[in-house]
């Protein structure tokens, strides 16, 4: 049992000892990440500038909201003004667009139905998620890949079927079900990651 299962189990934990487990946990998730995985996703993000492929990136709840920031951080961050920025988009953003998939296709559509309209040979894929499971970027992984396509998971757990059918994945080995450590721990990393390459963009990283 890990720090964040333990804190949990504890009958009325003060604040203080609650905020201490926690971030202990957090730190501990942190140090537990693969480096190399992150640089091998930058590195991708940087070899879709140079083609001019479009990033696109999705998720479900918090990891929508993840998708959304990361794309917008990848657009305006990381693009940094230069003459060839990231194109980038979050399919989790065109509300209109994702009610009448839902509506008509089901739930399970919403992502691959708008990359049947936008996605091109070369793109390529981010998946937010903590249990790697939900039908609808599952069936979007399956899509990506059937163009031989190339998709990138970032997830938490165990990374369930998304680990095991995304070409590369970032995950982040915690218990299952709890979704905060997880989450914040994905908007760690596209800020490391964005900042990374703004500063790679500008001649500053090395």
């Amino acid at each position: 049992m890990n720090r964040v299962e333990q804190i949990f189990k504890e009958p009325k934990i003060s604040f203080s000892r609650f905020f201490k487990k926690y971030t202990e946990n957090f730190f501990d998730l942190v140090k537990s990440i693969d480096i190399d995985s992150i640089k091998k996703l930058a590195e991708v993000l940087l070899e879709a500038r140079e083609r001019e492929a479009t990033i696109f990136v999705i998720g479900n709840g918090g990891s929508a909201a993840t998708a959304s920031h990361f794309a917008e951080d990848l657009a305006l961050c990381a693009g940094a003004g230069k003459d060839k920025p990231f194109r980038t988009l979050s399919l989790t953003d065109n509300t209109s667009y994702i009610s009448a998939l839902g509506n008509d296709e089901g739930y399970e559509k919403i992502f691959v139905g708008q990359l049947r309209n936008l996605y091109r040979p070369g793109d390529i894929l981010i998946v937010f998620s903590g249990s790697g499971n939900s039908p609808n970027l599952i069936k979007a992984i399956e899509y990506v890949n059937s163009k031989d396509g190339d998709a990138f998971g970032i997830l938490g757990f165990d990374g369930g079927e998304a680990k095991r059918i995304c070409r590369q994945a970032i995950v982040i080995d915690s218990p299952k079900g709890h979704y905060g450590p997880v989450e914040s721990l994905h908007l760690f990393l596209i800020h490391i990651i964005s900042n990374y390459l703004f500063s790679r963009l500008n001649g500053s990283a090395r």
